[in-house]
């Protein structure tokens, strides 16, 4: 009988993809190492105080939800 486990490692997709979360990982701490995070942080905080700023809370909301944010 054959095993179901992938020979490659880099192959497994079970519960989740690690090539896109090994991908994520990279990039965030490219970012974090880039010395951008308190610029973009405070963009994200000025943004909340536009017109948009509605918009941005109900989609940060409907993401922890898990669910796709629907503009009215």
């Amino acid at each position: 009988m054959a095993s179901s486990t992938p020979q490659n490692p880099k192959d497994m997709q079970g519960e989740g993809n690690y090539d896109a979360a090994r991908k994520f990982d990279k990039e965030e701490a490219k970012f974090v190492k880039s010395g951008k995070v308190d610029a973009a942080a405070k963009a994200a905080r000025e943004a909340l105080d536009t017109p948009e700023g509605k918009d941005l809370e109900a989609a940060r909301h409907a993401a922890a939800r898990g669910e796709p944010f629907k503009k009215p």
